[in-house]
């Protein structure tokens, strides 16, 4: 599924009627409809429910007004406010407002300051839609759309926004002076980047999208490169177990990681590396760490590795790792490995002299910050997974600098350094270097804990030593592992999460992703 900007979804809008002969009224008469569906599938049978609608004078005012007729040839009694002299509305959005007039709709016009009968309605209502402001905006919304989005905010009711919630940008998710707090938004076409950003991962609520009727040929032949990660979208990238088939068939994976006191994020590593299939992981570790208390999994095989007085991999250990990695099929460098100068050092070594597939995260990111043009030295296929403050590092910025630009910050940051990126957090973002990007939408709030990064380096270096290339793998791995993750918590809950839970859950996230082909 695509993800599209707003002139993005102007381009597709307009295309459908130039080119493809689609008269625009109709596709907002398909919006209207399918709204309607995917309304009465949020809050039960329309049938007696009282709904307050308020519309703008543009076409998103014109969907609610639409939407409106539908509503009410499904049992509902339907008020509109139009927040605008009726003059004032043109176009399809004028073609509704007549149509709704026409046949004896209620509506009311709606000035500065509101009308006590407004609240009083709202009061009253079983839920309100939002049809205000629609994709177009691009400034602060004042006066009495702010006054209307207060209304709204406080109302304590269910509020349902049409297309995107108004006053939120559909470009950076920004609160553009204030926006609509909704419990959920259906959206016309395709999710709006918005969506995915900033304040837009709190007021979209839960969000659906709703079918238009455009082509599909209209949409590939408008060549978007954001992609919203479905199993659609992945279809294919991982079989089931062929008979015959042995562990040395399944990818061999080394992965170095663990210093003194972070021995768990290389073992949480390991074993999410083996829950996702590969046939054997190797764990490179400080010596001491291996000798001293045994690691959980006993399937992880061991390489003690000479250590530094603070207890972490040394660089001496070069020579070992170089000879370790062949006959291997990918690499992971990373987890708890700290940030010593010396195994810094090492880690800048390995990145520049090891051709394997490579997955790099945690410890190894913050050795790259330091010099990130080693990556331009780089042997072989690389995946970056940063969290918001790793990526800042790397670039010199802070995790709130990041956060507000993360789609271009990681496409910018893949396309220059040749690296699939993979920029953790909600929606964690996929960026290749050829510009594509993909977002994802499994996970949940209970991942924000400790191990569940490390994690997730595992189950893409797992991947990469089955064959995927780097993107599928990144791709695939992050939608298992927030699928993982989301399994998890509808069994145990959101809050005491354990990133051991998830790694749990990959086999089944796995049994059903390959139950969806």
């Amino acid at each position: 599924m695509k993800i599209v900007s707003a002139a993005e979804m102007r381009f597709l809008d307009q295309r459908a009627s130039t080119e493809c002969k689609i008269p625009s009224l109709l596709l907002m008469e398909n919006a209207a409809r399918g709204f309607v569906d995917r309304l009465a599938e949020a809050i039960g049978p329309l049938e007696g429910k009282r709904i307050v609608i308020l519309a703008g004078r543009g076409n998103n005012g014109g969907d609610g007004l639409a939407a409106a007729r539908h509503l009410r040839m499904r049992g509902a009694t339907v008020l509109v406010y139009l927040f605008s002299e009726i003059a004032l509305v043109h176009g399809d959005a004028r073609v509704s407002l007549d149509i709704w007039q026409a046949t004896a709709g209620t509506l009311r016009i709606e000035g500065d300051p509101l009308s006590e009968r407004l609240s009083l309605d709202l009061a009253q209502s079983d839920c309100l839609v939002d049809a205000l402001l629609g994709t177009g905006l691009s400034k602060a919304v004042t006066g009495i759309y702010a006054d209307a989005i207060a209304l709204i905010n406080n109302s304590g009711k269910t509020v349902i926004a049409m297309d995107i919630p108004s006053g939120l940008s559909a470009d950076t998710g920004e609160a553009l002076g204030m926006a609509v707090k909704a419990d959920h938004t259906f959206t016309m076409a395709f999710p709006k980047r918005g969506f995915f950003l900033r304040e837009g991962l709190v007021h979209c609520g839960r969000w659906n999208v709703v079918d238009i009727g455009l082509p599909p040929t209209l949409v590939e032949n408008a060549e978007i490169k954001y992609d919203l990660m479905t199993p659609t979208l992945l279809k294919g990238l991982l079989s089931p177990r062929r008979p015959g088939v042995h562990k040395g068939s399944q990818g061999h994976l080394i992965l170095v990681a663990g210093s003194l006191g972070k021995k768990g994020a290389a073992h949480l590593s390991s074993l999410a590396a083996l829950r996702t299939g590969a046939g054997l992981v190797t764990l490179a570790l400080p010596k001491s760490i291996d000798t001293g208390t045994p690691l959980p999994t006993m399937e992880v095989m061991t390489l003690p590795l000479p250590e530094s007085a603070e207890g972490s991999i040394a660089l001496s250990a070069e020579k070992l790792l170089l000879k370790a990695v062949e006959g291997k099929q990918a690499l992971a460098i990373g987890p708890g490995l700290s940030q010593y100068p010396e195994t810094q050092s090492l880690i800048k070594q390995l990145i520049t002299k090891i051709a394997l597939p490579m997955v790099i995260d945690a410890d190894a990111i913050n050795a790259l910050a330091e010099d990130v043009s080693i990556l331009k030295r780089k042997k072989g296929a690389l995946v970056l997974t940063p969290h918001p403050g790793e990526m800042g590092r790397l670039l010199g910025k802070t995790a709130a600098e990041v956060q507000e630009d993360r789609f271009q910050i990681a496409a910018r940051f893949a396309e220059t350094w040749d690296v699939v990126l993979v920029l953790k957090g909600a929606h964690t973002i996929i960026a290749a270097p050829n510009g594509a990007l993909r977002v994802n939408n499994t996970g949940n709030p209970g991942m924000a804990s400790a191990g569940t990064g490390d994690a997730l380096t595992g189950v893409i270096a797992s991947l990469l030593a089955q064959g995927l290339d780097p993107l599928s793998a990144a791709s695939l791995g992050v939608w298992l592992h927030g699928a993982a993750g989301d399994l998890a918590a509808a069994q145990r809950g959101e809050i005491g999460l354990l990133a051991s839970d998830l790694i749990d859950k990959i086999p089944e996230a796995i049994l059903n992703y390959l139950r969806s082909r």
